[in-house]
């Protein structure tokens, strides 16, 4: 299982954004800024509460979330739309505060803008947003896989242990040689088509003998 190239883009086509920010004027901004540089506003808001509905309705792949609003706030809605899973956050801050920043990260927040902020400040951050969530995306990919991996060695092992006590009853007990007992749980999963642990775990309990 290869995995994903955190220097693509999150998606192909136009990347899909929720605006929550409860000034009229800002999200107004917001929108037009984001529209002209080529983003695709699915929804917007003013509430933080509002916010994380919207993205659980659309699933954009980013919210810009402002910290103070009715609600809900932006770090709450944060942590909200974290727990939905596949969407990146930008948080919108008139404070650049140390102690907020970690809240923020905190929160699952990719990055943040301090306002008043300019277009030329407000695209650099949403592609950090992005390209920081593009990673994250690659690091869970990557962990799943090592999780799957182990999983599939884990039942290996498992089902090596019950052939091995399988084996071992049918040596004892039906005076078959090692080979013959192997070959017996062997041939009985494939007639059946079943797994060699389903035939063993029958030897084991008792109710499968030659």
């Amino acid at each position: 299982m290869g995995q994903p190239d955190p220097e693509q883009p999150v998606v192909a086509g136009p990347i899909r954004v929720v605006i929550a920010e409860d000034e009229a004027i800002v999200r107004m901004d917001l929108r037009e800024i984001l529209t002209e540089e080529g983003y695709e506003v699915v929804g917007e808001s003013g509430r933080g509460d509002e916010a994380v509905e919207l993205v659980r309705q659309h699933r954009p792949d980013l919210a810009i979330l402002d910290v103070k609003m009715p609600g809900m706030d932006g770090l709450a809605a944060a942590r909200a739309i974290a727990e939905i899973g596949g969407v990146g956050t930008l948080v919108l801050t008139a404070f650049s505060q140390r102690d907020l920043v970690e809240a923020a990260r905190n929160a699952g927040v990719l990055a943040y803008l301090v306002k008043p902020f300019e277009r030329e400040d407000l695209v650099p951050a949403i592609e950090v947003a992005l390209a920081r969530f593009s990673e994250l995306r690659a690091l869970e990919a990557a962990h799943a896989d090592l999780r799957e991996r182990a999983q599939v060695l884990e039942d290996r092992l498992e089902t090596r242990k019950l052939v091995d006590r399988a084996k071992g009853i049918l040596i004892d007990d039906a005076g078959m040689r090692e080979s013959d007992a192997f070959a017996f749980i062997q041939r009985k999963a494939m007639n059946e088509r079943r797994s060699m642990q389903e035939v063993a775990q029958e030897v084991v309990e008792g109710s499968l003998r030659p």
